[in-house]
């Protein structure tokens, strides 16, 4: 049984070796292809002295390429780092510096773009440009070494490198926003990470004759399951075109032409779909289980979804990037008059999750409201070079005096109902005051969601003097001019305190999103 990322790869070559594994566009890899590129990328790091536990980072849009580059790195016992290639130049130097990057794929056209960060990197000694040949006019590469990708593909070096290693080393880092605006750096061990690809593995029921969607970008968690998980069960992986989720009847043809079998992404690209895609005048025959993470599924767009696709499967997937996923909650029949969003379940196998309150004590009560905190192989091993904000969120279990135990706190609110269900609240940084009183966000935008009229909503606090913070709500309606303030104030005072209700209200044709495709909070709170 594998107990590295990339043994999934190698039994699964064994097994499939001519069946298609990824497939971006008009071209494809199988199982044998993908096994013997990697080992010959993975061979050409090696020779180049890149050294096992090295940090490897890769720049690329989602290509075959960017999957080889993937398994190549663990292939290498190196720890794989995914870079968004829309970052802005100086996130980009602060991943390269922050993790010290040892070995950096990307293409000429990017590595253009970032020339004045590369002049700066101290430890980058490779860059492999998955080009026809290496671009000798980019600044910053005279003193690192440069492959061109046709090195890698004529190499003769097509068998397995041979690099040991143990479940606990680090298999790749992503980064997330930070509180401080700097990005930080989730380390996930092997280990960690086969605890999640497992556990969806057995659960789903994913099978090799299964077409599986990648529309998460490789630096989101979502990811994971997308490539690991379904190569594990020798499946065909779908690279979802960045473009696609611009133009959801784009989207809404690939996943009917694919004949994609398992669907994975955050909520709101489905209900871009319903939105602006006409998703009920299409049939999906194919589609027999949907999965979304990352955000609450506004209940109503959910409601629909379950109506036009009746023959899929719906589950919510819950957890943070420092677990991955560690609860689940199948989705059952939804009223017609429900409004609150579905509960995020019951702990994954090898997780616990549990409450705390303020105290640290644990919460069994139902409807007693605590912080979800979670234990277990699924917590990763803290945030690289940040081992003082790593201690406030990885911390000792305060139920174990036994012996040492680590926990991760969510920073999420929850509740649990009489079926052990756990129900999100929101976040504890989401948590407000305005006039003395404790207001959750999200409690504000699922009662906005509610409204036939809305279709999209997001809620921010702006700083007041006076009162603390004012509440502003960004809405887009469903037809322009279509709702006006008072319309909105009258239909939330039926429906939530009067002290929640939103002082501002902003209409507009659309809320920015960030490169996952979540609304984009930060950039609306700093409007």
């Amino acid at each position: 049984m594998a107990f590295l990322l990339h043994q999934l790869l190698q039994e699964s070559a064994k097994r499939y070796p001519d069946k298609e594994a990824v497939v971006c566009r008009d071209k494809h890899l199988t199982y044998s292809d993908l096994d013997k590129l990697s080992n010959q990328l993975a061979h050409a790091l090696i020779v180049n002295g890149i050294r096992k536990g090295d940090r490897i980072g890769f720049c690329l849009n989602k290509s075959l390429e960017s999957i080889v580059s993937i398994f190549a790195i663990l292939k290498a016992g190196c720890v794989y780092v995914p870079i968004d290639p829309r970052s802005p130049a100086k996130r980009m130097g602060f991943i390269l510096n922050n993790c010290g990057i040892s070995a950096l794929i990307s293409s000429n056209e990017k590595l253009k773009t970032v020339e004045e960060v590369l002049g700066c990197t101290k430890t980058l000694e490779v860059t492999v440009a998955v080009d026809d040949k290496v671009d000798s006019g980019i600044a910053g590469l005279s003193q690192i070494k440069s492959i061109a990708w046709p090195e890698v593909t004529n190499s003769p070096f097509i068998f397995d490198v041979g690099s040991q290693g143990i479940d606990r080393d680090l298999a790749y880092i992503l980064y997330t926003s930070g509180s401080t605006g700097d990005p930080k750096g989730v380390m996930i061990s092997h280990q960690t990470s086969l605890t999640f690809v497992n556990w969806s593995y057995e659960e789903f029921g994913i099978e090799s004759v299964d077409r599986v969607s990648s529309h998460a970008p490789l630096h989101f968690d979502l990811s994971i399951f997308d490539i690991f998980t379904s190569i594990k069960a020798g499946a065909t992986v779908f690279l979802v075109p960045e473009e696609y989720s611009v133009f959801p009847k784009s989207l809404i043809k690939f996943i009917q032409e694919k004949k994609i079998t398992v669907w994975y992404s955050v909520p709101s690209i489905l209900v871009h779909l319903m939105v602006h895609g006409n998703l009920k005048s299409n049939t999906f025959p194919d589609l027999r289980l949907i999965l979304f993470a990352g955000e609450v599924f506004p209940i109503k767009y959910l409601r629909n979804l379950m109506e036009i696709i009746p023959g899929a499967k719906y589950f919510n997937l819950y957890g943070p990037t420092e677990t991955n996923v560690c609860t689940f909650y199948p989705v059952k029949p939804i009223d017609a008059d429900q409004t609150k969003p579905i509960p995020i379940g019951k702990a994954c196998r090898n997780t616990e999750v549990f409450i705390l309150n303020e105290d640290k004590r644990l919460i069994t009560k139902p409807g007693e409201l605590g912080e979800l905190c979670a234990r277990g192989s699924c917590v990763a091993q803290g945030y690289w070079g940040d081992i003082k904000k790593a201690h406030s969120n990885f911390v000792e279990n305060s139920l174990q005096a036994d012996f040492d135990d680590t926990m991760y706190r969510t920073g999420d609110l929850v509740f649990m109902d009489e079926e052990g269900n756990y129900h999100l609240v929101g976040r504890k940084d989401h948590m407000i005051k305005s006039r003395g009183y404790r207001i959750e966000l999200g409690e504000i935008e699922s009662a906005l969601y509610s409204h036939p009229d809305v279709k999209e909503a997001a809620v921010v606090a702006v700083p007041d003097d006076l009162i603390t913070n004012k509440i502003k709500a960004f809405v887009v309606p469903v037809c322009t001019n279509s709702l006006t303030k008072v319309e909105i104030d009258k239909y939330l005072s039926e429906r939530i305190p009067q002290y929640m209700i939103p002082e501002l209200v902003e209409f507009r044709d659309s809320l920015p999103k960030t490169s996952t495709g979540k609304i984009d909070r930060t950039n609306l709170a700093n409007r």
